[in-house]
């Protein structure tokens, strides 16, 4: 009999040479133990540590997982009533909590640089049967990737996230099983820096300790970081990567997140990707996505325009894109508010949507405007602009981050979109504004056709009924604060 990864229809003799390469390495660097990671909704890592000769066979055959790990809200509580006669019903295969299968990709084969003996392999759940879980957030990327490849266009990202670093001075709040809860209390922390002196040196040495952690980290990862830096506010930084195709970026990017926080607690960090830490005083983190189009034939950036058009200004779109980049542009400005809630998917990140704070309130894009949600960098003769959207925070999953960017600026592409002129006052009132809620976003996101048929309504439904029960306890909650000090705060 075949074994699953054949029937999955994924092996084939490239697959076979890379599952024994594997072994070999597994082998000869005395690897104890492999976890076999996936990203859930929430863009975390979660998996199975399987010793040294359970990993090798699982190459082949996969490795059985519930499946109500892909059911679960943010608190790690399921959102479907799995045991009940239908309430699963709109999840064929997830009733009963029934096992899925995860599948190794041999070639994400990865020493961990803070664990001895330990490796990892990135995974994807497949029904029993073999067949794909179209819920999965990578498989959603893969598919509108594919989708966007009709076009003969390939997506290229760039990486630059702020998060935030806090020393820790007592583990007891969050180990202390008299204080347990679910979700439990995170450790009590101080500040690596004071704040409010941007790429400060003096604070960058202050935070060195650190900061040479998240480097280290990141490089024998293999992670193209091309820059750390001391971000505006209190203990906040800033990681900034080459860009590279849109699949690499998404998983560098879950890669990263799970990589530092885990070496940094080894050394007694606590690093959060949440958007506002519970602190007063704090500036907020964002994930701002650089993007363009290249041409798969050529790889040459299909956003770039030689020259100006005659009679055009900066505040025209095409005064520095293409037509390919300015219909690009007018499609996610179309659909900036169903995307929101991809982009920024938790409640506390919407209270990073004000005025002045370089951070976008408003559907609007800018000629290299930071305060705009779509901010245009580069201009004619430029071969590297792009379109940074500036409207991500931290904790977003990065695959339907991106695969939201693909589907609204694919319509844009297809249906010949024209965006209106550049906005240089993001902040005035007049201009139609992002959601201001997580729930304001669901609600965009389900009454906008075109991200709903490109990402599945299945997609949608999973998305939105997750987010939802973390609305419903938020606003259940006697005390906010310490919901997201616990949801967030200890978890991301």
């Amino acid at each position: 009999m075949n074994h699953f990864a054949e029937r999955c229809g994924l092996h084939d003799a490239t697959r076979e040479a890379a599952c024994q390469r594997v072994a070999r390495l597994i082998e000869a660097s005395g690897v104890q133990r492999v976890r076999m990671g996936w990203c859930d909704v929430h863009g975390m890592l979660r998996g199975k540590t399987l010793m040294a000769p359970a990993a090798i066979q699982a190459l082949r055959h996969g490795v059985g997982m519930v499946g109500t790990m892909m059911l679960k809200d943010s608190a790690d509580r399921t959102a479907w009533k799995v045991f009940e006669s239908g309430g699963a019903a709109d999840l064929p295969g997830f009733e009963g909590a029934a096992n899925l299968m995860l599948l190794p990709d041999p070639a994400s084969f990865t020493r961990l640089p803070w664990s001895a003996g330990t490796a990892w392999l990135r995974c994807q759940p497949w029904f029993q049967d073999a067949t794909p879980v179209s819920i999965d957030s990578r498989r959603v990327l893969q598919q509108a990737l594919a989708k966007l490849g009709i076009t003969g266009f390939g997506l290229k990202t760039g990486l630059e996230v702020e998060f935030h670093i806090y020393r820790i001075t007592d583990t007891a709040p969050q180990l202390d099983p008299e204080l347990a809860g679910w979700p439990g209390l995170p450790p009590r922390v101080e500040m690596i820096h004071p704040g409010y002196n941007l790429q400060s040196e003096a604070m960058m040495d202050m935070a060195d300790e650190p900061m040479r952690i998240v480097m280290d980290t990141a490089q024998a990862l293999g992670l193209p970081l091309q820059s750390l830096e001391i971000e505006l506010g209190p203990s906040q930084v800033e990681a900034v990567f080459d860009a590279t195709d849109a699949m690499t970026a998404a998983d560098q990017m879950v890669l990263f997140r799970n990589g530092v926080r885990q070496a940094l607690r080894r050394a007694g960090y606590h690093a959060t990707f949440m958007c506002r830490p519970p602190f007063p005083n704090i500036m907020s983190s964002g994930w701002h996505l650089h993007q363009s189009l290249v041409e798969r034939d050529t790889g040459r950036n299909a956003f770039a325009r030689a020259s100006a058009e005659p009679g055009r200004t900066r505040a025209d779109a095409r005064h520095a894109l293409s037509d390919v980049g300015a219909h690009w542009l007018a499609g996610l400005l179309a659909h900036a508010e169903g995307m929101t809630a991809l982009c920024t998917p938790t409640v506390n990140g919407y209270g990073r949507f004000r005025p002045n704070a370089l951070a976008p309130q408003s559907i609007l894009w800018g000629q290299d405007n930071r305060g705009a949600m779509l901010r245009v960098v580069g201009g004619p003769g430029d071969g590297a602009t792009r379109i940074e959207n500036r409207i991500g925070e931290p904790a977003a999953n990065p695959y339907l981050y991106i695969a939201s960017q693909i589907h609204a600026g694919l319509d844009g592409l297809l249906r010949g979109l024209e965006p209106p002129a550049a906005s240089d006052t993001p902040y005035a009132s007049e201009h139609p504004r992002i959601p201001s809620t997580l729930g304001d976003a669901l609600a965009a996101l389900r009454a906008d056709a075109a991200l709903n048929e490109g990402l599945g309504d299945e997609v949608v439904q999973h998305f939105c009924r997750i987010k939802q029960s973390e609305i419903n306890r938020h606003a259940d909650a006697k005390d906010t604060i310490d919901f997201e000090r616990r949801e967030y705060f200890s978890r991301t």
